[in-house]
């Protein structure tokens, strides 16, 4: 009845989504995970930056971006001013540098206040997983005519389950709003 397995790995996609979307807050350090939803007009196809260059961090505050075709400097330029980033970009010729500004008290409880936003749509989206899968025991144990006691065992571990990764996703969004409140 009651598949942990296919259960653990529905939940385990919403921690890994969780991480991917806290990845592109800023915390005042530079991740090259910033720049994965900045989209580059590449021959006429919008490509994430990623895909058209190689993305490193010199410094902790800084990124340079290095085009893999010396012509896309300028239209990585464009696509990053047309980002919600709010930086900058610098050419030298051969890469594109990006400095994170030191950020202010108000603007990392902002921050804080997204990252929170975004664990509770990862606990929004474990819980929905949870519904369904009592909503598939209930449906089931009527089909099999199983035992009220047998079915309260079976919702009781999917309920353990969703306990364990709501513990997971407080504790990943807490070491999150750490680093970003840490000047």
């Amino acid at each position: 009845m009651f598949d942990a397995n296919a259960l653990d790995a529905r939940m385990q996609k919403s921690m890994d989504t969780l991480r991917k979307d806290l990845a592109k807050v800023r915390t005042g350090l530079a991740s090259p995970a910033m720049l994965d939803n900045v989209m580059v007009d590449y021959y006429g196809t919008k490509t994430p930056l990623p895909q058209v260059a190689a993305v490193t961090v010199p410094e902790p505050r800084s990124l340079a971006i290095k085009p893999w075709e010396k012509n896309l400097l300028p239209l990585i330029e464009k696509a990053i001013l047309a980002s919600d980033l709010g930086i900058t970009p610098q050419s030298d010729g051969t890469y594109v540098r990006l400095t994170l500004p030191i950020l202010t008290q108000e603007r990392r409880k902002d921050l804080a206040k997204m990252a929170g936003k975004i664990g509770e749509e990862a606990k929004v989206a474990v819980r929905n997983i949870r519904r369904d899968e009592n909503e598939r025991l209930k449906k089931d144990a009527k089909d099999k005519n199983l035992s009220e006691d047998a079915l309260k065992g079976e919702l009781d571990k999917v309920q353990q389950m969703t306990d364990k990764y709501v513990g997971l996703i407080e504790q990943v969004l807490a070491e999150k709003e750490k680093d970003i409140l840490t000047v």
